[in-house]
């Protein structure tokens, strides 16, 4: 009976059972125990940027005909382009071209990372970042030092082609979610790295960065890529959290030690994820992991209670110093205790 386990089997499962619990409280989903315990040992936080770090609803702030192109005609042949997108800055165009009649495209083909190309009226129209249109039409270097102005202050810079001419220029801008900030200083005092990693151009995604407060920024990359610097950074001894809420971090979050992903992400990245933010905020990534940290300092706590007393009585017993039934008593009084720190979790934040 003195040997009897009850008190250290209920140290995990007590303290696990009440953390998600509370979790789920905040808005905070473990899909298992394993991500719960693997929260509390993150080195490292990588976001995507849109949608994540950004509210996901950036707007066109400028539109830019080239070579004697009018505003309303680009617009028109962009937004027909992107018309079976939902990609936030697909969004964005063709929230734009509200109420105009939109030329027939055929031919999708969408280019990860890149842009989409089609054949709109017997002509071939790309629509993408430079890297995606430089190799097939010429983009002057004024254009090209245009649009590193613009980026300059944080906007995303859309280029469309017709042929081999550049036609027209688009900047979108997203903002910051408004806890951002506030989240990723939260994660620097629990001595947590940031990092964005996104497809985005660099100066955008520079300037994002530093409004934020975001520790590093490596932009301009493929969705495959992504996972490959999570994996460099593991190498690295890091224990990474990947945050984001698109098909294209799927292959990121699967790759980081823990993915989590935005409430209101695609089905691909939930479905990834091993937990998520159900209240779409960051702030539930600092709440994740203080949650899980406060957990895994109680089932410590748990298991030197269920242990000491054990002990303690296992010894005074065979003294004969405490009889036999104190013993059993104090054994109960070592699950109860045990029981009501684990329910000390529930005062957390």
């Amino acid at each position: 009976v003195i040997a009897c386990p009850c008190a250290l089997g209920l140290a995990t499962p007590a303290a696990i059972m009440v953390a998600v619990g509370k979790g789920a409280e905040k808005g905070v989903l473990f899909k298992n125990a394993e991500a719960l315990e693997t929260a509390h040992n993150v080195t490292m936080a990588v976001f995507d940027k849109t949608g994540t770090i950004t509210k996901g609803k950036p707007i066109v702030t400028d539109v830019i005909g080239w070579n004697g192109a009018k505003e309303e005609a680009i617009t028109r042949l962009a937004a027909a382009i992107e018309q079976g997108s939902a990609h936030p800055l697909a969004v964005a165009v063709k929230e734009r071209a509200a109420g105009m009649e939109l030329p027939t495209c055929t031919d999708f083909r969408t280019t990860v990372g890149g842009g989409i190309a089609a054949r709109c009226e017997n002509t071939n129209v790309r629509l993408g970042n430079l890297s995606f249109v430089q190799p097939v039409a010429m983009i002057p270097p004024n254009a090209i030092e245009l649009g590193e102005k613009l980026a300059s202050v944080g906007k995303t810079i859309v280029y469309l082609t017709i042929g081999r001419n550049l036609c027209g220029i688009f900047a979108i801008a997203d903002t910051l979610k408004e806890e951002t900030q506030e989240a990723m200083q939260k994660l620097h005092e629990l001595n947590i790295r940031t990092v964005i990693l996104t497809g985005d151009n660099k100066r955008a995604a520079a300037y994002i960065a530093q409004q934020a407060g975001v520790d590093e920024v490596v932009a301009e990359l493929m969705p495959g890529h992504k996972a490959e610097l999570i994996k460099s950074f593991q190498q690295g001894g890091e224990i990474v959290a990947m945050v984001g809420d698109g098909i294209n971090d799927a292959p990121a979050m699967k790759a980081a030690t823990i993915g989590i992903a935005m409430g209101s992400g695609t089905d691909v990245a939930l479905e990834t994820a091993d937990a998520a933010l159900t209240h779409n905020r960051l702030r539930g990534l600092v709440q994740m992991i203080q949650l899980a940290r406060a957990t895994h300092a109680n089932i410590r706590q748990n298991i030197a209670i269920a242990l000491g007393l054990k002990g303690i009585f296992l010894v005074t017993t065979l003294l004969g110093i405490t009889g036999l039934w104190l013993a059993v008593l104090a054994d109960t009084g070592a699950t109860v205790l045990v029981t009501a720190n684990a329910l000390r979790l529930l005062r957390k934040g």
